[in-house]
């Protein structure tokens, strides 16, 4: 799926760092989203 700009983005459900599941819509008309996707290792370097 391709995104526009101005388009709206679909909704979606991602786990937090809590453990819960969170999803777009809680959002809605709330607060601005900001997604970020980083390849990042967890282990030691």
């Amino acid at each position: 799926m391709t995104l526009r700009y101005g388009q709206p983005a679909p909704d979606f459900s991602l786990p937090s760092t809590l453990g819960h599941e969170v999803t777009l819509r809680q959002f809605k008309g709330q607060a601005d989203v900001v997604l970020v996707f980083f390849c990042y290792s967890w282990g030691s370097i």
